[in-house]
């Protein structure tokens, strides 16, 4: 009910945010975010990736989350298999993404192709801040234009400049990608559930480093998101029994089992005779 109220809501034109508001803060975002890719730019040369590979994953995958776990699977001398998986499953959010804006926006078949490439992260958020589809368009189409441009140019600039600095490793530049990925998380980790998805991933991730290959320990790691809803289920099942909201388990018994005659303060019932007395005698 609640996404269908969502959704008739964004076919109304009225009552919406201003265009100019809204291409407003879609630049704050795609400026915010698209500086990042000086970041990613350095970490892929740091982990020998050449320049074309560098912005040919920018131009193709343009996914900064999965973009940073491939180099830096790469980088630690993780099997390219082995980043492309991790890459991968962190990319499969923006498919989810993709259903939810596919209602948003109702963008026309021959746009589609074209729009998939800039649902991720940034673009979903801004559209589904907006009270109308026309917003939520206008959201989209700013945060990714000015994001797709921007990351891609700083992520030259972040290719040549390692390629000028020399050993990133040296510059402490290495830690700059999984910084980013954090300060990109942390935002999205409102509830408890989530929270605790985060804390076990990390526990897994660093707790099995030591023990797997390079880029294994990452999927491994995403277990948790699995691990974490079954137990969230168990526990609401064992707080709300069959039957739900706290009431009775169908078939059972709905009335009281009758008091003992023994028991204290029970008042043993004896059969009425006075009114059949009584009318005998009348009679």
């Amino acid at each position: 009910m609640a996404e269908q109220t969502a959704v008739t809501d964004m076919s109304e034109e009225g009552g919406g945010k201003p265009d100019g508001a809204v291409v407003r803060d879609a630049l704050g975002v795609g400026i915010a975010v698209g500086l990042s890719g000086f970041a990613f730019g350095v970490t892929s040369a740091g982990g020998g990736l050449s320049l074309w590979q560098t912005c040919a994953l920018s131009l193709l995958v343009f996914t900064g989350a999965s973009q940073f776990a491939l180099v830096g699977a790469l980088a630690a001398g993780g099997s390219p298999f082995t980043a492309a998986a991790g890459a991968f499953f962190l990319g499969v959010r923006n498919a989810f993404y993709g259903l939810r804006l596919s209602q948003v926006l109702a963008l026309p078949r021959a746009v589609r192709p074209f729009a998939a490439q800039w649902i991720i992260d940034e673009t979903t958020a801004v559209s589904l801040a907006q009270p109308t589809r026309r917003g939520a368009r206008v959201g989209f189409a700013v945060t990714g234009l000015s994001l797709y441009i921007l990351w891609n140019l700083t992520t030259v600039l972040g290719a040549l400049g390692a390629e000028a600095i020399g050993d990133t490793d040296a510059w402490g530049l290495d830690a700059a990608g999984p910084a980013v990925f954090l300060a990109l998380l942390a935002p999205m980790l409102s509830s408890g559930t989530e929270r605790a998805v985060a804390a076990l991933a990390v526990l897994l991730g660093l707790g099995l480093l030591p023990l797997l290959p390079a880029g294994v320990p990452v999927l491994v790691a995403a277990l948790a998101a699995p691990a974490v809803l079954w137990a969230h289920g168990r526990r609401h099942t064992r707080e709300d029994p069959p039957g739900g909201d706290g009431r009775r388990p169908a078939g059972a018994a709905t009335t009281a089992a009758p008091r003992d005659r023994d028991t204290p303060g029970h008042t043993p019932r004896t059969p009425d005779h006075t009114s059949t007395s009584t009318s005998e005698e009348d009679r």
